[in-house]
């Protein structure tokens, strides 16, 4: 046998052996990269009141492409400035709260596709079934709007009935059927304090329907409600069941404290979360 041909042989075989080993965990993509992250609550709370140039600006230099735009009715004649900025600085207007019609207008003049983020009324109907047909009605003319103009609608949690996972999931469901087929998730940690316990039923059932998974600290009964991501006692194990469950959608960091600058609160986030990853990948070689 020829050494070429003994050389081919050994190539195939090393080749070979090569596609045979498991691709490990680590091989997989990272939700938790800042490439995947979305920077959210960022705009009212902020306590240095910075404008859109200066908000563009503060993100470029954090390294978060992404924003999810909060507002008050302050911030409406600044709607278009914030797009312009974000456009200068390479930031995605990744998701807009709520709606305005001056915002929907500046999405098609600019054409950006946000995800519209909306909170649902508690239902006032008696029966778990009533209460899911009204939840999804009042929806209907956004959910309409959106399917027309191309953008994803979040059923946002705010605590409540509307802010229970099973409900929000069976709303999501019910306007689905209705032939709404961009109507999501969008879920918050800091709303859902009281779903620490049953985490992993709770996700299981709302993972098929995420647009986005916002973070924060967890501790028991919201103390505090806002927490910096690895302050808190549970949400490294909350997060855990996310890389588990193979969720590979955004992710969301915020500020929400208006006696923190926007900066110092998303880099507190970040430097958690970058020590949460380092933490769970050290255990997940341990076991």
């Amino acid at each position: 046998m020829t050494r070429s041909i003994v050389a081919a042989l050994l190539l195939t075989l090393i080749t070979f052996s090569t596609a045979m080993v498991p691709t490990s965990r680590a091989a997989e993509p990272d939700p938790l990269e800042p490439s995947n992250l979305v920077a959210w609550c960022i705009v009212p709370f902020d306590a240095s009141k910075r404008s859109p140039e200066e908000r563009a600006q503060m993100l470029k230099e954090l390294g978060v492409t992404r924003c999810a735009y909060d507002w008050r009715a302050e911030h409406v004649p600044t709607f278009e400035a914030e797009l312009q900025a974000y456009k200068k600085e390479g930031i995605d207007m990744f998701a807009f709260w709520g709606t305005h019609d001056e915002a929907f207008r500046l999405f098609e003049k600019y054409g950006v596709r946000p995800q519209i983020w909306q909170m649902i009324p508690q239902p006032k109907a008696e029966s778990q079934e009533a209460k899911v047909e009204e939840a999804a009605n009042w929806l209907k003319p956004l959910a309409e709007r959106t399917a027309k103009e191309g953008l994803s609608l979040g059923i946002y949690n705010h605590g409540g009935w509307t802010g229970e996972p099973a409900n929000m999931v069976a709303v999501c469901q019910k306007l689905r059927e209705m032939g709404y087929p961009q109507v999501g998730i969008v879920y918050n940690f800091h709303h859902g304090h009281e779903h620490i316990a049953d985490w992993p039923q709770a996700f299981q059932q709302m993972q098929p329907y995420l647009l986005c998974l916002n973070l924060n600290g967890m501790n028991d009964q919201a103390q505090p409600k806002i927490l910096g991501i690895g302050k808190g006692k549970h949400e490294k194990q909350m997060i855990q069941t996310v890389l588990d469950a193979g969720y590979q959608g955004p992710i969301g960091i915020l500020d929400h404290r208006n006696e923190l600058d926007a900066k110092e609160s998303l880099q507190e986030n970040l430097d958690g979360l970058q020590q949460l990853r380092a933490d769970l990948a050290t255990e997940s070689v341990k076991k």
